[in-house]
């Protein structure tokens, strides 16, 4: 008889934990459900949309008229697109060298400290920038820049290098250069703080053994601290060139992508053509260029950088 209590009580406390786990469940789903709808709205549907209007001739308020491909080929032979697609290509190799390898360097440097506090110090240091709003920081550089009353002419007429003087964004030869040397020292702290936190990971025993046997910085930076943040590295790459891609807002604000169309990217060039030109349509098709190369690089780099500390099945 005792022992029959004891099955109905233990049959009746896993129906508990059962129904406990079941609503559970739900309740997360449930949770979630808000944001779903939230990111197909607001995301993936505008997105569709975006797909389906490429293939349109579409000036933003009367009814669209489908012309297949004919924005795509209109683009492979549109002058002003391909000096965007060059421009944005030379752009991205320089920005995703410096803004890999400088705030990695810069990590490796602060992790290494002897002092806590210095540490968190530095990082606090890196970081502030962030407070600044894209746009103000883009002003003051663009105030730096400035041929008459800029801090850099000043500076090297102060030096006595009259000869370097120039007007930076004003030189089509050079103000796509000039686009790239914003945010020097290059510092990116996001970029900064992934890697420190990459660095963190790394087994104190690895730094131990790596002593032992009498390893230098430079061969530990290389053959250590490189091969196990390359999780982070990957991450970084595809962020870094996502935002390149779509990048707008520089361009925009500093030259206007002048002179000329030298300093023109496809992000800056899909503005203009669906909100000064009226034509959505085309606009969507270089939208739809661009996602394009952001997923083919994408599958690349997810494909060809595989860090030693990433489980494979």
């Amino acid at each position: 008889m005792a022992e029959t209590v004891q099955q109905l009580e233990n049959s009746s406390m896993k129906k508990k934990k059962t129904g406990k786990l079941r609503y559970n469940w739900k309740s997360g789903y449930g949770m979630l459900i808000p944001s779903f709808i939230l990111l197909i709205t607001f995301m993936y549907y505008p997105a569709l949309i975006a797909i389906g209007f490429s293939f349109t001739n579409w000036d933003g308020f009367n009814q669209p008229q489908f012309t297949g491909l004919q924005n795509y080929i209109t683009l492979l032979n549109d002058k002003i697109f391909l000096i965007s697609m060059k421009n944005v290509g030379l752009w991205t190799i320089i920005k995703v060298l410096v803004e890999l390898l400088i705030p990695l360097f810069v990590a490796v440097v602060i992790f290494h400290l002897k002092s806590k506090r210095m540490q968190y110090i530095y990082r606090v240091l890196f970081v502030i920038p962030v407070v600044v709003p894209g746009i103000v920081m883009f002003m003051i550089w663009g105030f730096i820049y400035d041929p008459n009353v800029g801090v850099l002419n000043t500076l090297l007429k102060t030096l006595g290098l009259n000869g370097i003087i120039q007007n930076w964004l004003g030189d089509p030869n050079i103000a796509l250069y000039a686009l790239m040397f914003v945010g020097f020292p290059f510092v990116v702290p996001f970029n900064l703080l992934i890697f420190y936190a990459g660095l963190q990971s790394i087994s104190e025993s690895v730094y131990e053994s790596a002593k032992l046997d009498g390893i230098t910085k430079v061969r530990r930076f290389f053959q250590i601290e490189i091969p196990l943040v390359m999780g982070q590295v990957k991450l970084i790459l595809i962020l870094t060139v996502i935002q390149l891609l779509q990048n707008v807002t520089l361009p925009l604000v500093m030259t206007n992508g002048g002179p000329g169309y030298s300093s023109y990217v496809p992000g800056l060039y899909m503005y203009f053509l669906a909100f000064q030109n009226g034509e959505f349509g085309l606009g969507m098709a270089v939208s739809m260029v661009i996602f394009v190369i952001v997923l083919i690089l994408t599958w690349i780099q997810m494909k060809f950088i595989n860090p030693s500390t990433e489980y494979k099945a």
